[in-house]
């Protein structure tokens, strides 16, 4: 079973031909190349690249040349603006991108968190058709979240970071877990997987970080293994941890079966999201 990280981010240096909207913590580039060498000197074999909504908003044109340069290592994820008139096209347009495998709809930047909101139904209703699962990134809206896989069963929504808010830097949140049970709750919506991404951050204890296996461990309980997938969220997380701090716990502990391990490291991402590398 190959080794997915279900989500980082690749960007280049700030320029006038691409320019950055925003800056996301993290140095001043870390280009395709960069991401490519530090998987590969810790064994992981393909991640899902999300293009950084904080540089690129909704254009996804550099994750498009990472993948081209490194075919067979990535899977694409674009952020799409569901208050564009054409987003069902966009979204239309993305699955027939080389590569491409879900889009995001990023709620805790200010989209529209009603249910009934005719541009987030159109984004739903447009993935679902073409088989694209939608990340969500929904910290602080969990119960909105929860309105919308209602609404939408047909829909897959994936949460990203565990729907809870994570940090740039030191330290972690007092109570990084205190939204939980939210999260929990949408277990009984069968189109809800979750991301456990960038949960290192939250950590109040050094590596391997042991204070977060009992949270861990409630939420593989609730969804199961397979609605789970592993992630680094890198470079978000690079002020608080280095790649493979983010990497070896989830190897390294006993609380999950070699089977589980290998489902939650790559098998959900290739049952949810229907790619694998291929080392190209």
């Amino acid at each position: 079973m190959p080794t997915i990280d279900s989500q980082v981010h690749a960007y280049e240096r700030d320029h006038p031909g691409r320019p950055w909207a925003g800056v996301l913590a993290g140095p001043p580039e870390v280009t395709g190349d960069d991401m490519v060498a530090a998987m590969d000197a810790v064994g992981v074999d393909g991640a899902l690249l999300v293009s950084p909504y904080t540089m690129y908003r909704f254009d996804a044109s550099y994750a498009i040349e990472v993948h081209a340069r490194h075919p067979g290592r990535f899977g694409l994820v674009k952020p799409v603006d569901p208050t564009d008139p054409a987003a069902a096209e966009t979204v239309a347009d993305w699955a027939a991108q080389d590569g491409a495998v879900a889009v995001r709809i990023m709620m805790a930047h200010g989209v529209s968190i009603d249910p009934g909101h005719p541009g987030v139904g159109r984004v739903l209703e447009a993935a679902a058709r073409r088989s694209l699962p939608v990340n969500l990134l929904c910290w602080g809206l969990l119960d909105e979240a929860g309105g919308l896989a209602r609404t939408h069963p047909d829909t897959v929504l994936v949460i990203d970071h565990l729907g809870l808010r994570q940090p740039f830097e030191p330290p972690a949140p007092s109570d990084p877990f205190a939204d939980l049970p939210k999260l929990l709750a949408l277990a009984e919506c069968g189109n809800v997987m979750v991301k456990v991404s960038g949960a290192c951050t939250l950590s109040h204890e050094p590596f391997p970080y042991p204070d977060l296996w009992d949270p861990l461990g409630r939420i593989f309980d609730g969804f199961g293994i397979d609605r789970c997938m592993w992630g680094t969220d890198w470079t978000r997380a690079v002020n608080l941890l280095t790649y493979a701090q983010g990497v070896e716990p989830f190897r390294r502990t006993e609380r999950l079966t070699e089977d589980e391990r290998a489902r939650l490291m790559g098998g959900t991402v290739q049952r949810v999201y229907g790619w694998a590398p291929s080392g190209g």
